[in-house]
């Protein structure tokens, strides 16, 4: 068991790098989308539906997943190992995050046409560029490599780490229920969306260890572990409970100021990023991820 869930970490990192996502129309998170479609709507108790649906959606996504790699670890423990590494690959991602913020950054290098730079960020940011400054675009994107950082690769991963040792099939079906309320979280998580309300808490519940085990990741690799216990002010500004922390760490160590208009101000630094800065930002995030698969597969191995 330690050997193949080690396998099915280190084969979904070189699948990771290869190939950056599944194919769009077959990705197990785009068809989890479909399913929650039908929820975002006005609903005359949304609460419970909400409820339900952040219950049963991502109990649905993990039990299926549960399910294929035990079936296919009846037939061999490496036809397990495989199915273990698809299913992990499809509730991580870092690679197409790496790239759409490498090209935010590269985008702004010439401020005088900041239309590519804006017309990248829709892929990365949930904000609206089309007032942005060249150095609120790479804000928004050092910002936003950061927080995704933790919900796109660091929170999947723990959840296989923590149920690795117990059984390959509950440690995928783990990731995949992190995955789901994610995914919930990413489409109803919103003010103005009341069936969002219970997912967005369940949300932060289940993202508190991931957001700060991700500014541990940052530090460490940048060669400044201590960062962390002095980033607890800044990565409480934003309404997050959760968020703030990546940021606000990343933003120290790159001694820049990294700020959401009108929303919040991590004034790690005196300046906001230049392009030279954010692109360092960008590859501290893909050193700590690439960290983290590390950590995972040492964890899962033994």
């Amino acid at each position: 068991m330690p050997v193949t869930a080690a396998a099915a970490v280190v084969a979904a990192a070189a699948l990771d790098r290869g190939f950056a996502e599944p194919p769009a129309r077959v990705h197990p998170v785009a068809l989890l989308g479909r399913l929650v479609s039908p929820v975002d709507r006005e609903w005359s108790r949304p609460t419970l539906v909400g409820a339900v649906a952040a219950v049963a959606l991502p109990a649905l996504a993990a039990g299926v997943t549960a399910a294929v790699t035990w079936a296919a670890t009846l037939v061999s423990p490496w036809l397990g190992a495989a199915v273990a590494a698809l299913a992990l690959f499809s509730t991580t991602s870092l690679r197409m995050l790496l790239d759409a913020a490498a090209a935010v950054v590269s985008a702004t290098a010439d401020e005088s046409d900041l239309d590519t730079a804006r017309y990248e960020l829709r892929a990365l940011a949930g904000r609206d560029p089309s007032s942005l400054s060249a150095a609120d675009i790479r804000s928004a994107a050092v910002e936003s490599a950061a927080e995704n950082l933790a919900d796109g690769l660091v929170a999947p991963l723990l959840a296989f780490m923590l149920f690795a040792a117990v059984s390959l099939p509950l440690a995928v079906g783990a990731a995949a229920w992190v995955k789901g309320v994610n995914t919930l979280d990413s489409m109803l998580g919103y003010r103005h969306k009341p069936v969002g309300r219970v997912p967005a808490r369940l949300d932060d519940a289940v993202m508190w260890l991931p957001a700060r085990v991700s500014a541990v990741l940052l530090a460490v690799v940048a060669g400044a572990p201590a960062t962390v216990a002095r980033v607890g002010e800044l990565a409480r500004r934003p309404s997050s409970p959760n968020s703030g922390w990546p940021m606000a760490t990343l933003a120290v160590l790159l001694e820049t100021r990294l700020e959401k208009p009108g929303h919040y101000l991590l004034d790690g630094g005196p300046e906001a990023p230049d392009a030279a800065t954010a692109a360092r930002g960008v590859r501290l995030v893909s050193r700590a991820g690439l960290a983290a698969f590390a950590v995972a597969g040492v964890v899962a191995w033994f």
